[in-house]
């Protein structure tokens, strides 16, 4: 069985939409765990009819996830965010990939919901440079065997990279199923604060990651380039 867990804050304007769309796949046994950081709107209430279990967790994306996993009845995990839409034949493609396949994790190509050329570029950037690197991110829809996301102690609770710390720990393990079928992403946050200073924003980001800055003070940044972008 196949368990998806969704971190959420204040998602009110996207939850209910989000998890409708998994109604089908849980009539087929899927597990759905929404965990939630704390929000203040209506999140958790609009949750619940909708999803198999809604709990609550310290706040931070890792935080989240891992007390998900926690409490999941599968033996695969597949870590969603709550503004992102499975393709269809997920299910099926999950099961070949981890089942069938010599891979114990892998993620989705991803596509952004808005005509924007430029954040067509990013996609294609994006899904190349996780094909090439091995390394994923949350935003494609990452998935992983029960046994393996456990044997590497789960995403580590940093404030921000929590994904590629997650994609090098089990890139250890094996090169991850990079599926050709697309998630699609909100394009909201890079609309919000324009998608060339969020490439660059990014970018920098990432670098210092792999450069071993502090993921807390990355997160800073990430906050403050966000509020006054």
């Amino acid at each position: 069985m196949l368990s998806i867990i969704i971190p959420v804050l204040n998602e009110q304007e996207t939850i209910g939409k989000s998890l409708a769309a998994l109604q089908p796949l849980r009539r087929r046994g899927v597990e759905v765990i929404v965990v939630d950081g704390g929000s203040t709107d209506a999140t958790v209430a609009l949750a619940q009819p909708l999803a198999d279990l809604v709990l609550g967790a310290p706040v931070g994306r890792a935080s989240q996830m891992n007390a998900g996993a926690r409490r999941a009845q599968g033996e695969h995990f597949l870590f969603l965010h709550s503004d992102t839409a499975l393709p269809e034949q997920a299910l099926a493609q999950i099961s070949v990939a981890l089942n069938e396949g010599k891979r114990i994790w892998g993620r989705f190509d991803v596509r952004f919901d808005s005509p924007l050329r430029i954040l067509r570029v990013v996609a294609f950037m994006m899904n190349g440079r996780s094909r090439l690197t091995g390394i994923a991110t949350g935003d494609q829809g990452m998935f992983v065997q029960r046994g393996a996301f456990e044997q590497v102690g789960g995403f580590p609770e940093i404030a921000l990279m929590e994904d590629i710390a997650l994609s090098r720990s089990l890139k250890r393990l094996s090169r991850p199923a990079c599926l050709r079928a697309r998630v699609t992403t909100s394009a909201r946050r890079w609309e919000e604060n324009g998608a060339l200073r969020t490439i660059l924003l990014m970018w920098r980001l990432r670098a210092a990651f792999f450069l071993n800055a502090d993921p807390s003070r990355l997160a800073e940044r990430y906050r403050h380039a966000r509020k006054h972008g």
